[in-house]
């Protein structure tokens, strides 16, 4: 029996090196381009049109700025132009996360993502602060301002190109599995409803109450706030190795579905980058063949393609069941 355990414990050390998914066996081919490869081309493909779409977006708001002396328009455009300069950090990470592994680097360039979320949240916290500054020093230094009706059409205008770009970075960031460009389209989607705000502090400025308009600048400095604070959380979770809720079972419960496995311990899982790493480990019965125990593992690995897409490798170690029994 103790032989029959080492036979089984130098296959799970042989089972490690075939680890990653598969590229024909289990269905999953994708031809000859690397999968992380057409990720990080959709990741460029958003985080180029939402740059275009938002700093277009931002010039035609500046020159209202500059026409009505708005101080709501002028923190929904500050902030555009900072949402528009997060396409910088991520188009590099995109970039950088293409490169192949290394002997230094082997597991690869994914975590420039995390960096590039973190220059994200810094972004969108200078945005914040340079906002509220002009918001209060408006309240110490009222104003009036003109061109209301400009003012209303730029309000609009940064509702739609903001909207635009949240539908094209939270699509493509769920299809990726990218925790940077899901934060920075949610962020895009409450931008667009800020900046419909800036139409109501117009609308107060034209019904004789000049102090609405620095009011919805303040507003909508707190809403950055709030926006910072929830993308420092999802972003700084994946950086710290933190998963979602429930991966870790599903994991579990995929492996669960594979006949002649007997216990599952040690689950694990984190990101790197759009992609998610796990492993586990699993105890069969002591007196099935290698060959037996080598096509359970296979069929584990399976399980957990087909129910984890964003999985992209997955470590399975295979141990006799007395071993799980005696904590050895």
């Amino acid at each position: 029996m103790t032989s029959l355990r080492q036979d089984h414990h130098d296959h799970s050390h042989a089972h490690d090196s075939h680890s990653h998914r598969p590229t024909g066996d289990h269905g999953h081919a994708h031809g000859t381009i690397d999968p992380s490869i057409i990720s990080s081309e959709k990741g460029l493909w958003a985080v180029k049109w939402s740059f275009i779409i938002l700093f277009v977006t931002a010039c035609l708001q500046v020159m209202v700025v500059f026409l009505s002396g708005s101080i709501a328009l002028l923190a929904d455009t500050i902030h555009n132009f900072g949402d528009a300069s997060t396409a910088i950090p991520l188009g590099i990470a995109f970039s950088i996360s293409r490169l192949k592994p290394t002997k230094r680097f082997s597991y690869g360039y994914g975590r420039v993502e995390d960096l590039a979320g973190m220059a994200v949240v810094l972004i969108i916290l200078f945005s914040a602060l340079t906002a509220g500054y002009e918001a209060i020093n408006r309240f110490l230094h009222p104003q009036s301002i003109s061109h209301i009706g400009a003012v209303l059409a730029a309000s609009v205008l940064g509702f739609l190109g903001n909207e635009t770009v949240a539908v094209f970075r939270i699509r493509v960031g769920k299809q990726i599995h990218s925790a940077a460009l899901i934060a920075d389209g949610y962020h895009a989607r409450t931008d667009g409803w800020t900046s419909l705000a800036v139409l109501i502090g117009a609308v107060g400025v034209y019904f004789g109450y000049p102090l609405a308009d620095p009011v919805i600048g303040l507003g909508i400095t707190i809403a950055i706030f709030f926006i910072v604070w929830d993308s420092m959380k999802t972003v700084f979770v994946r950086a710290l190795d933190g998963v979602e809720a429930g991966i870790l079972d599903e994991l579990e419960h995929a492996a669960k579905h594979v006949a002649g496995v007997k216990n599952i311990r040690d689950v694990r899982a984190r990101w790197i980058g759009h992609e998610l790493h796990a492993q586990l480990t699993i105890s069969i019965d002591p007196s099935l063949s290698i060959k037996e125990g080598n096509n359970i593992v296979k069929e584990v690995q399976h399980e957990l393609y087909e129910h984890i897409s964003a999985l992209s490798f997955a470590l399975v170690h295979l141990i006799p069941n007395e071993e799980v029994r005696t904590g050895t």
